[in-house]
């Protein structure tokens, strides 16, 4: 009796086909299982992650830029250096202000100021561009006695660690170009009558504490005067909106919503201050109330 063939024993690449074949049988019959069991089942079943079988050997997936973490604005760090690199001297170097400014840019060379010299009285950073990759220029402005001088500092920002370093002498540059003034998009004029009433009466309340604020206040709306409050009287000098419904001398029907700017003159006792406020408008019941308060770049309602 002739002996039995032996089977040759699997392949790597066998056992995968095997594996994905029968990964396919079991999701083909959780799927006429569901079928059986129902839509809901069914359902259930569609919106579970699908099985991806993945080769021994498949090389590890590679990052993308978009996962890649940015290298955070280093324009704090850089006026830190510049109010210390101004205040500094060269033949002080071990001064508090030479050792810090040498600490947060190494290998940077030292001013020399003449005798009488005035420190700056205060320094910020006022722009900031990122040129490529974790390579800055940061502008700082230093407030003198006799004006403002403007500096450009070379700066790295590490995208893996935070790191940042001056790389380079501060230069003295003109002041960055100022940004013409967008059209402004409150082009409508909203006369006397009962919404800016409503508007004046709210910021009254509002800077002046008095009254209270809620009773200006759509539902759902939460608000809080300023406090201590600042103005003895306000005067409202204009209210231009978005929508034509805030010119209307009546008050629109339920519902509509505007959106206007209200320039106003606070007087305080140390001073009369000009102010703008942003806000949204809502009608209801015969009446406009403050849905929400945009000033500043932020909505509270």
């Amino acid at each position: 009796m002739p002996a039995p063939a032996l089977e040759a024993p699997p392949t790597a690449a066998g056992l995968d086909l095997e594996r994905t074949r029968r990964t396919i049988r079991l999701g083909r019959a959780g799927v006429w299982a569901c079928l059986l069991a129902g839509p809901a089942a069914l359902a259930l079943a569609l919106t579970q992650p699908a099985v991806t079988v993945v080769p021994p050997d498949a090389p590890a997936p590679s990052p993308n830029a978009d996962s890649a973490v940015a290298a955070a604005d280093p324009s704090g760090y850089v006026a830190e250096f510049a109010d210390a690199w101004l205040r500094s001297d060269a033949d002080a170097p071990d001064s508090a202000s030479a050792m810090r400014a040498l600490r947060l840019g190494p290998g940077v060379a030292l001013p020399e100021p003449a005798d009488g010299a005035k420190a700056p009285q205060e320094v910020r950073s006022v722009r900031s561009v990122q040129r490529s990759g974790s390579q800055w220029s940061v502008t700082v402005a230093a407030q003198y006695a006799d004006g403002v001088r403007y500096f450009a500092v070379p700066v790295t920002a590490s995208k893996s660690d935070g790191a940042v370093a001056v790389t380079g002498t501060p230069a003295l540059v003109a002041a960055p170009a100022a940004a013409k003034a967008e059209p402004s998009v409150y082009r409508v004029e909203v006369p006397d009558g009962p919404l800016a009433d409503t508007v004046g009466d709210f910021l009254t309340a509002y800077l002046g504490g008095s009254g209270d604020v809620d009773r200006y206040l759509a539902p759902r709306t939460s608000l809080d005067a300023v406090a201590p409050a600042l103005a003895d009287k306000v005067d409202v000098d204009v209210v231009s909106a978005r929508e034509e419904a805030a010119a209307g001398e009546q008050v629109a029907s339920d519902g509509t919503r505007v959106h206007v700017e209200a320039s106003v003159s606070a007087h305080t006792k140390s001073g009369t201050w000009p102010l703008s406020y942003e806000l949204t408008l809502a009608a209801r019941g015969g009446r406009w109330e403050i849905a929400a308060l945009t000033s500043g770049g932020g909505a509270t309602k």
